[in-house]
């Protein structure tokens, strides 16, 4: 393991080397169980039945709408598998190679979000349950969550792809051990009489804890999937890729969301908690004697997601043409990182609403170009590998009706988006005139995250199917090169 962690990849958005090239589908379980293992799930369970829906409507959203998103995210993990290459790098074949500098900064974005989004709740858990355990001053016990879960993000995402796996692997195994004992002390709190009691909620309720879902547990992952396959052999089973990418990023977040509504349904006062400290409300729950297991699985399988996400987007900041090296890159989204939470657990009033406000928003373009990626994916059978590093090769510089289509979907879908919590959202809905305006039914059900998603998807296959065919036939000169080597 020492020689791991002395290394640091030095791959970043080319593709692999047939030598480099090892490991089964059944592999990507780890990355994808450890970044989805968090406690965070369970504090879904309160978002979703803050839509005023039952506890079997919250169920079949969480079951529906992860299941549906990560079908999504297999589908760009197909990708890398095929090519060997990250996402915004592949993603270049439909944007072009400079166009694509518009989706890469908004993964860009997300991924930057997500991470320092995740630090801070590990950062928070830590206050909460070191001040619980042994009366230790809130700020320090911030500051002592802060630099354990900040550091190990960006030692993982720093030090590259090997080292991921390797610590994926561990986080996945000590954070389900740890989430079952969570779950074995916790039980005796769920009131099943209540819980069973809760009204069914309307179909707009339902729709929105379904997006919500889609967005927030698993479609943006789509925009890094290729990453963590692209070092697969192109023998692998595709179906393969696909079952196991589903499988191990879903199967944890639904048990845990369906367990945090029946939490959330039992206790009313644990419900609001949930709103300013998600991973810290849960505790309030557990015996004293389990708070320090539990502060390692809360940091832990936080840092999950985060060291993920902090790896890929230094890979989208070199793609976006930062002239550096992948490690470098990574090193800048760590300071990123690090003003960012800073800013969330130590001057945010509140948590809720700046991260609702940040999904919904974020989601609306995301959702566009994942849908755009993954029609793309299935559109075209290989790329070429040369011309996605040569603005004069087959896929251009830019491609404007990708762009175009991004810039539309995005339009319509923050006009069908309201939040109104967050004051400087009040712009978006202005399409909902149509659906009963911004205080109607269908206010926050966030139609526009699925009608991006639509339109980024039935878009891409009306406008680019045909280009897509003449982009893979060879040209005259690569048919005489093929046949050189033939012959040879």
């Amino acid at each position: 393991m020492a020689t791991i962690f002395n290394k640091v990849e030095l791959n970043s958005i080319n593709f692999i080397n047939k030598s480099e090239r090892s490991g089964t589908a059944r592999s990507l379980f780890w990355p994808w169980a450890a970044a989805n293992v968090s406690f965070l799930a369970l504090s879904y369970g309160s978002f979703f039945l803050g839509f005023g829906i039952s506890f079997w409507q919250a169920t079949a959203a969480a079951i529906i709408g992860t299941l549906g998103s990560f079908a999504l995210v297999a589908i760009s993990s197909l990708a890398g598998k095929r090519s060997n290459a990250p996402t915004m790098t592949l993603s270049r074949a439909a944007f072009g190679v400079k166009g694509n500098r518009l989706p890469g900064f908004l993964s860009y974005l997300i991924f930057v979000g997500w991470e320092t989004v995740l630090v801070s709740l590990a950062t928070l858990a830590s206050e909460t349950v070191f001040t619980r355990v042994g009366n230790i001053d809130p700020d320090l016990s911030k500051v002592f969550g802060f630099l354990l879960a900040g550091g190990l993000t960006i030692i993982g995402g720093v030090l590259g792809f090997k080292v991921i796996m390797r610590i994926q692997f561990f986080l996945t195994i000590i954070t389900i051990l740890l989430t079952a004992g969570y779950i074995l002390l916790t039980i005796d709190s769920v009131n099943w009489d209540k819980v069973s009691s809760l009204p069914s909620g309307s179909s707009a309720g339902f729709i929105g804890a379904l997006i919500f879902a889609i967005t927030g547990i698993g479609l943006g992952w789509v925009g890094c999937a290729a990453d963590y396959s692209r070092y697969l052999p192109k023998t692998v089973s595709g179906k393969a890729v696909i079952g196991w990418t589903i499988f191990g990023a879903s199967i944890v977040p639904i048990v845990l969301v369906i367990y945090g509504s029946l939490l959330a349904g039992s206790s009313d006062e644990l419900n609001n908690l949930v709103a300013s400290d998600p991973i810290g409300a849960l505790t309030t729950l557990l015996p004293t004697w389990y708070l320090i297991p539990f502060a390692f699985v809360a940091i832990l399988g936080l840092i999950g997601g985060a060291i993920l996400d902090l790896y890929s987007s230094g890979l989208v900041l070199v793609s976006i043409g930062l002239p550096v090296k992948r490690y470098v890159a990574a090193s800048i989204d760590g300071l990123i990182m690090t003003i960012g939470t800073i800013y969330l657990v130590w001057f945010a009033s509140d948590f809720f609403v700046p991260f609702q406000g940040f999904l919904i928003t974020l989601g609306v373009p995301v959702a566009v170009w994942s849908g755009l990626f993954v029609a793309d994916v299935l559109l075209r059978k290989s790329y070429a590998e040369k011309d996605l590093f040569d603005a004069n090769g087959r896929y251009g510089a830019y491609n404007f009706k990708s762009i175009g289509l991004i810039l539309f979907g995005t339009v319509i879908g923050w006009g069908l988006v309201t939040n109104s919590l967050a004051s400087w959202l009040s712009w978006q809905g202005y399409l909902l005139t149509f659906f009963g305006g911004k205080e109607g039914q269908w206010a926050y059900a966030n139609l526009g995250v699925i009608a991006a998603l639509i339109i980024g998807f039935i878009g891409h296959i009306l406008i680019s199917r045909g280009e897509i065919k003449k982009q893979e036939v060879y040209s005259r000169g690569e048919v005489m090169e093929i046949l050189g080597w033939v012959l040879i």
